[in-house]
């Protein structure tokens, strides 16, 4: 698909994959022009980048510029039946779908691609940031900003197209990639699928879509992923044997026709981590051992990140990176140097000795990782779980998780759901009966409060929090306004 000189309207231009897809696409040629259902910072940027934006959706947009808009793009929370779509329909304008996008700008690439349930937008920070220190000049597409790098998307002349991929929409069938990383499988996005057969299927499918020639990485910690290669390698004809505790033991034979399978963890897999120990920066240290290209890869490795996931995506990066010709030392200093990205466990300020954290997670498994990985960098601290339930449908078919994630906070406040692209009234009753006083009710905790609104948890946090204690908003959503406002109120 040539996109040099092609005009693409993005709708929901504002979010951070739209966002990401634009400013890559106007590198790569084509004219670019969006809008978004609200002002925010991210649409004031991309004007100055010269990518004209319009606040609220219109079907005069399509025909704003002198250039002809050839190809709409809306985003996955845009619903079929809004009128810019009706009309570029009746224009006969094509639609296309963002992983079509995505798919494009991977071709003539080597394609590496990050998907998980949880952990996508870690590892594929991780991974930009080897390669870019490494000068080999890549591209990317991130769902979060890196500290390291400063922005979410980039075009580069060199070979690798690093990419997160979301599994929304089924977004990440539509990719090319060479090699292909999976996190974890888990059931999620209940909008989407039906239940964790229909995720896992999924999942299948897109590791399915890496070639001979490439390699599938996989953690083999997650039940999820071992399942996985399970069902992908008796589709290859090949029979599947999870890897022993034994680091060396050889795992099944890649079958000639098939690509490389490649398995990393704690527990299990090729590339184990060991000697995991919390460190003074606040993250993890641990050692690391694989098999790579020529032989044993060994070594040390000091994150700045902290918890046991983010030491299994600096695992999965130093393969990804084995594989791009990385030295596994220069890998292990660029991951040293490591700072995360915004809005995972992101260290918003710190005032009367009380620290704001702002954390992305939403799923049940992000929320105990967090807050597992909170308690080893604050083994003696107050630790108040602020949490934004994300989505109406999200909550009701994950509530019997949910009500068990927050064993390592000492303090949990519950938020008002943030419906994002959900309405209320789809869900009748259980709309209402989600409230924060219901849900509360069902945490299995000690110290659990509600709160109607920002102003009553900031209430709540104002009347209790003290020097040492470590506030952490958990939320999809604009639940992190809560902690900028009592950094604001503190200070």
């Amino acid at each position: 698909m040539k996109l040099e000189g092609l005009h693409i309207h993005i709708m929901g231009i504002g979010g951070a994959g739209m966002s990401a897809i634009a400013r890559v696409l106007q590198a790569r040629g084509a004219t670019v022009t969006g809008c978004d259902g609200k002002a925010s910072p991210v649409l004031d940027a991309l004007n100055v980048e010269g990518i004209p934006v319009f606040v609220g959706h219109d079907p005069a947009h399509l025909a704003s510029t002198d250039v002809p808009v050839q190809a709409l793009a809306p985003s996955s929370a845009i619903g079929k039946d809004n009128a810019e779509v009706a009309e570029a329909r009746a224009k006969g304008i094509p639609i296309w779908h963002r992983g079509d996008l995505l798919g494009a700008l991977m071709q003539d690439k080597v394609g590496i691609a990050v998907a998980g349930t949880h952990g996508k937008s870690t590892t594929t920070s991780m991974i930009a940031t080897i390669l870019m220190d490494a000068g080999l000049d890549p591209s990317f597409i991130i769902g979060a900003t890196p500290a390291n790098l400063g922005t979410n998307a980039r075009h580069g002349e060199g070979e690798p197209f690093v990419i997160e991929a979301d599994e929304y929409d089924r977004t990440f069938l539509r990719l090319q990639p060479k090699l292909a990383i999976v996190t974890n499988v888990e059931f999620d996005h209940p909008d989407i699928y039906k239940d964790y057969a229909d995720t896992l299927n999924a999942f299948v499918q897109f590791a399915q879509l890496v070639p001979q020639d490439g390699a599938l990485i996989a953690c083999e910690d997650d039940d999820g992923c071992v399942e996985m290669l399970k069902q992908t390698e008796m589709a290859w004809g090949v029979e599947h044997k999870a890897s022993s505790e034994d680091i060396d033991a050889p795992r099944s034979t890649p079958h000639a026709s098939r690509p490389t399978v490649v398995t990393y963890g704690i527990h299990r897999g090729q590339w184990r981590a060991t000697n995991l120990r919390a460190n003074p920066l606040g993250g993890m240290d641990f050692s690391f051992n694989g098999p790579g290209q020529n032989g044993t890869v060994s070594g040390v490795m000091s994150l700045r990140v902290p918890g046991e996931h983010n030491v299994r995506n600096a695992l999965a990066a130093l393969i990804v990176a084995e594989a791009c010709g990385v030295p596994a030392s220069a890998a292990a200093e660029s991951l040293g140097a490591f700072r995360g990205a915004d809005r995972r466990f992101e260290l918003k300020g710190e005032a009367r000795g009380i620290r704001v954290f702002d954390d992305y997670a939403h799923h049940p498994t992000e929320i105990k990782a967090t807050l597992h990985g909170a308690r080893l960098r604050y083994p003696v601290g107050n630790i108040w779980a602020i949490w934004q339930p994300h989505t109406y449908s999200r909550t009701i078919a994950l509530m019997g998780e949910f009500v068990n994630a927050f064993k390592e906070a000492d303090q949990v406040i519950v938020l008002p759901i943030y419906a994002a692209r959900e309405k209320a009234e789809d869900f009748g009753f259980a709309a209402t009966a989600l409230n924060p006083i219901e849900i509360s009710r069902k945490i299995n905790h000690k110290s659990v409060r509600n709160a109607a609104s920002f102003g009553d948890a900031l209430g709540i946090l104002l009347s209790h929090v003290k020097g040492g204690d470590v506030i952490i908003t958990l939320s999809a959503g604009d639940g992190n306004l809560v902690g900028q406002r009592l950094l604001e109120m503190l200070k």
